[in-house]
Order: C-alpha cells, then structure tokens, then sequence
C-alpha cells in the first residue's frame, strides 16, 4: 500500500495536516475509490476564535466518517481518498463557485453573483458553510477573498484532481471504475419511511452517475443483510457525484450515506462498539459493487474483479 500522512488531529495544533490522504493498493487489487470528503478534523490554528459558537463545527462533520472508511478499505482493498480538512474550511462535496458571496470580503464576480450556480451557498451551506439550522450564522466577521482562493488552490482543485487521476487510472486497470462516497447522516425520521427508519440512503443522482445495475446491486446487498436502505431520498448525491460520475466512459459514481446512529455512541460524538460491524456491512457492498463492474465492460480481465 502506498499512503501520505494520515495525521487526523481534532483540535487546532502547531503541526501541519496534509488536506487529504490517497491510498492504493499495488495494481488496484479492486475496481473501487473508496471516499470520504466530509470526514476531516484537523482544524487550523486560531480557528476556534473566529466561530460564533467554537461547538457548531463538529455539527458539520461526518463525525468519524473517515475511520468509518479506513476499516472497509483494509477489509477489501480499495483504494481510500480521505479528506483531513473539515467541511468547516471548505466543503469538499461542493462546486467551486458555489459561494455566498456576501460573507467574502473583496473583489467579487461580476455576473454570476446569484444564480443556480451557488444555490446550496445561498441555503447556508455552500463551498464555505455560512449558516446553520437551528444555530444561524457560523463565523464572527467575513472571509478575506484572498483566503478563499487559497483554499480552493490548495485543498479543493487538488483533492478533485487526485480523485478524477485515481478513477481514471482505475478505469484504465479494469475497464470500468466505481466511486463511493462515503458520508453519514443524522437518523432519519420513521414516520417518513413506513415507520422504518433507513440506515442507508444510497445515492446515484437518479440514475446519471452510475450504471443502475451498481445502485440495485447495493441495495440488494443491504436487503439481504436485513438492513433497511432507500434510494436516492432524502440524498441523492452533490457535486462530487455531478463531476466525477460518468457511466458512458466506464466512471461510475454512487453515493453511500450511513446512519451515524449504527455506529457512534448515543451522543452521536465518538464511536462505538458497532462501528466494525458496520465496515464489515460496508466491505459486503464494496465487494459486491466489484463483482458487479465484470459485467459492466467486456473482456477476460474483468473476472478477476469478482474473485
């Protein structure tokens, strides 16, 4: 396996984080990129000092997410993108010009300024998060323009380009590459789902990112483990999935939100006993997904994806 610092500090620390850390077994042992981009907590120096509310942050995790990721990759071999910088400094799982451009201090865009383009940003939750429900306004003061292309330079173009190198080189292994980003989810409310309460949302864009065969194949997967699991609502996928999914040229892109529920504590903060069985449910879908990309593309090559 070959890997960067895997450094995850929760709290601000004189130590430098790399944004991100990519991990590949030697010749892509499987045809999956396994992600998870909402999972970073290592917060920089000073940060907690421009928060109206130092708490709000980790509301914004997908808390443990990462680990969560790490266990399913050494349980199959796929390949890990895991992000080390938090939702809070830049939202990995959003379009670049995605911003509200009324918490930017500086020059600004003359056209553009609100439109379909930043829609989510407008909602509160865009590239750099400005608002939260229940909470209101995250930050004390604005953020310097200057700031913010920095960040997009050197978190957001590069995490994006590592993940588009990797499946593409995917691809190239084994004719076909499947992507799941993995996030978590608050519990979902019973009353909405048949008084079944989903532990699993598995989302594909309805049906643009990915072969429909993946998406049917997941599902399966968890219905056969006894696992209640929905397609495409409530979440059916961002921008992550808008940019990378592309099925006509063997790039498949699902994806995979968890019940946080299944495997952290009752506060929802730290994790618990399940999360390994949780990895293990994980791990069942990522190799199913593998054996299910043999029938995606033609040639002898492809059957040892099932194997």
């Amino acid at each position: 396996m070959t890997s960067s610092n895997t450094g995850q500090p929760e709290s601000d620390s004189n130590r430098p984080v790399e944004p991100f850390t990519l991990t590949v077994g030697e010749e892509f042992p499987v045809p999956i990129l396994l992600a998870a981009p909402h999972g970073g907590r290592a917060y920089p120096d000073g940060l907690r000092y421009t928060l109206r509310d130092p708490d709000c942050i980790i509301r914004l995790e997908d808390r443990f997410a990462d680990e969560l990721a790490r266990q399913v990759a050494e349980l199959t071999g796929a390949a890990l993108l895991v992000a080390h910088t938090p939702r809070a400094i830049i939202d990995l799982n959003r379009a670049p010009d995605d911003v509200d451009w009324s918490m930017i201090m500086g020059v600004k865009p003359r056209k553009n300024v609100h439109s379909l383009a930043n829609r989510r940003a407008r909602s509160g939750l865009g590239l750099v998060p400005r608002r939260l429900p229940g909470l209101g306004e995250i930050w004390k003061q604005p953020l310097e323009r200057s700031e913010l292309d920095h960040r997009i330079e050197t978190v957001h173009r590069p995490y994006h380009a590592a993940l588009g190198r990797t499946l593409e080189r995917l691809r190239d292994r084994w004719g076909a590459a499947v992507l799941v980003d993995l996030h978590s989810m608050p519990p979902l409310p019973r009353r909405l789902h048949g008084g079944a309460q989903p532990e699993f949302v598995i989302g594909d864009r309805f049906g643009t990112s990915c072969d429909g065969a993946l998406s049917a194949r997941a599902l399966n997967y968890f219905a056969s483990a006894g696992r209640a699991a929905t397609h495409n609502r409530p979440y059916s996928g961002g921008y992550v999935l808008d940019r990378h999914g592309a099925p006509r040229r063997g790039i498949h892109a699902l994806q995979l939100e968890v019940c946080r529920s299944t495997y952290l504590d009752a506060r929802l903060d730290r994790p618990s006993a399940r999360l390994p069985r949780v990895a293990r449910i994980i791990a069942g879908v990522v190799n199913a997904l593998a054996g299910e990309v043999a029938g995606l593309s033609p040639g002898d090559s492809f059957r040892q994806a099932a194997e």
